[in-house]
């Protein structure tokens, strides 16, 4: 029987057929993936091993650009700055969420107002280590016993960095206070601690834990509430007396909030097929955890986690220099 509820379903079809129509000519030409940190660092890691799968899906090779600097924020302009058609689309971290509407307010970014947030790629722990060369230390209480004594230097990706939040958060919690020396990215930072240039990092369970394998780091504590599982030997720093210490690092797959309706609807199509089990087991390997946030939870989750980060920044008390 032909009821009103088939002739709205009917009319409601209609009207969906342009965008449909619309979501399948996109795209037509490879997109941009911007990832606001240099090579070799977890975020281009991450970004690296999503963007094959989302070729893929999409059916236009995604290429990688790395805008590094300001932590993560001049690949955050850019991508403002790009064409909102949906052919420029952004990894965020957690930092660049909370942390650089604070750093860097001039810059006029931010990324809840500035773009959608297509879904969440990956979750991970920071890592307390040593170079034991350095600093032979063997638990979180020695490398707080070291810090009260004084004269302790630690390294960090970035200044405003999740890396250098966990630091502060943790010389805050444990009552000592260290010299902070910034590196821009990752990899300088791990170079930097296998040359003995500083005490203690706080970094990726992605980056840190091949030097950990190898010996070369000695990890005494992981930042997030449960154990990593890259590193399931590893005790958190709750675990290790540091109480209260609870935190956690993840980036976010971003397109421009301007973009239309039918191509956010495609791109996110495109990065939920992308998300498959094969990419989660890449993911893994790559010794980070997969996050997969359903779509209508997403909203609150990134409100909690923002918050936190917001939080974090304000009460280190962070400057740019």
């Amino acid at each position: 029987m032909f009821t009103r509820r088939l002739a709205l379903g009917l009319a409601g079809s209609a009207l969906a057929a342009p965008a449909l129509r619309a979501q399948g000519a996109f795209p037509t030409h490879p997109l941009r993936l911007v990832v606001g940190y240099p090579p070799g660092g977890v975020t281009d890691i991450v970004a690296r091993i999503i963007a094959e799968p989302l070729a893929r899906a999409l059916g236009q090779p995604v290429l990688i650009e790395n805008r590094a600097g300001a932590g993560g924020n001049i690949g955050a302009v850019a991508a403002t700055q790009a064409e909102p058609d949906g052919y420029t689309l952004l990894v965020g971290t957690a930092a660049m969420y909370g942390v650089n509407p604070l750093l860097y307010a001039q810059s006029g970014v931010d990324l809840v107002r500035d773009f959608h947030l297509l879904g969440t790629i990956n979750d991970m722990a920071n890592v307390l280590s040593v170079n034991p060369k350095r600093l032979d230390v063997r638990d979180v209480a020695g490398l707080v016993a070291r810090g009260k004594a004084g004269g302790l230097i630690f390294g960090s990706v970035g200044n405003g960095s999740s890396s250098h939040l966990c630091a502060t958060l943790f010389q805050r919690l444990a009552e000592f206070e260290a010299t902070h020396v910034p590196y821009r990215g990752s990899s300088p930072a791990v170079a930097a601690l296998l040359a003995g240039e500083f005490d203690f990092l706080f970094d990726t369970t992605a980056t840190s834990t091949p030097q950990i394998q190898a010996g070369t780091f000695r990890a005494l504590g992981v930042s997030t509430a449960t154990r990593a599982s890259a590193l399931p030997q590893v005790p958190t720093l709750a675990e290790a007396g540091v109480k209260d210490y609870a935190v956690s690092v993840w980036n976010t797959l971003l397109v421009h909030k301007r973009t239309p309706a039918a191509v956010v609807a495609r791109l996110r199509a495109g990065f939920t097929a992308a998300m498959d089990a094969a990419t989660q087991a890449k993911l893994r390997a790559s010794f980070v955890d997969p996050l997969l946030v359903p779509d209508a939870e997403l909203d609150g989750w990134l409100a909690r986690e923002k918050a936190v980060w917001t939080r974090m920044a304000s009460d280190s008390r962070l400057t740019v220099d």
